[in-house]
């Protein structure tokens, strides 16, 4: 792998953990929010908000990992023509 390729690749990891912290924290705050309306008890709002982020967070990076192996798979064709919704159709 060329350096130039590896420090690519470095950045597509940092920025994607970058936005998975950021998506968490706002997770966290909705989830602690609907919880604490439901239930009035800050504590289990809190483990609520704490434990189903979590969760999602993990699922959302390795969700965004494959979202981009597929964006990259498809800006690659070169002779793709473009329909509707941003879909291609390889020639």
């Amino acid at each position: 792998m060329s350096s130039a390729k590896g420090a690519k690749a470095m950045q597509s990891i940092q920025r994607d953990l970058m936005k998975t912290v950021s998506f968490a924290t706002l997770h966290f705050l909705v989830a602690f929010s609907v919880a604490y309306a439901l239930t009035g008890s800050i504590a289990i709002a809190t483990g609520i908000g704490l434990i189903e982020p979590i969760a999602n967070t993990v699922a959302f990076y390795f969700h965004e990992r494959a979202w981009r192996r597929m964006d990259g798979g498809r800006s690659a064709r070169k002779n793709a023509t473009p329909m509707c919704c941003g879909l291609v159709k390889a020639e």
